[in-house]
């Protein structure tokens, strides 16, 4: 893990406002205030879902975020490395994610 991939995605996602981590999984927690919205793990990142919105993570061939071969969170998935390189997409992606997390 490399803080500049999460100083990245951080940059990405300023227009949210403020958005800050902290460390958990062996990566990084993403809240906005104590709304937890966003794990970043192994040079990913991963946003709420609900079974809605998750959907189009699986549709573009996602998965839920795996941190050992035990646990599975089915509420949190990766999302596209195109989205997550796109500024503009990232912030509707990740707006959906916070207003589930709130």
């Amino acid at each position: 893990m490399t803080d500049s991939f999460v100083a990245f995605v951080l940059d990405q996602i300023a227009e949210l406002g403020e958005v800050h981590h902290r460390a958990m999984f062996g990566g990084f927690g993403l809240y906005s205030g104590n709304a937890f919205f966003g794990i970043v793990y192994d040079e990913r990142l991963y946003f709420k879902t609900d079974k809605q919105s998750a959907r189009e993570y699986v549709a573009r061939g996602m998965a839920p975020f795996q941190p050992n071969a035990r646990q599975t969170l089915h509420n949190y998935y990766e999302v596209p490395p195109e989205v997550v390189d796109d500024r503009d997409q990232l912030l509707v992606w990740a707006g959906e994610a916070l207003k589930l997390a709130l």
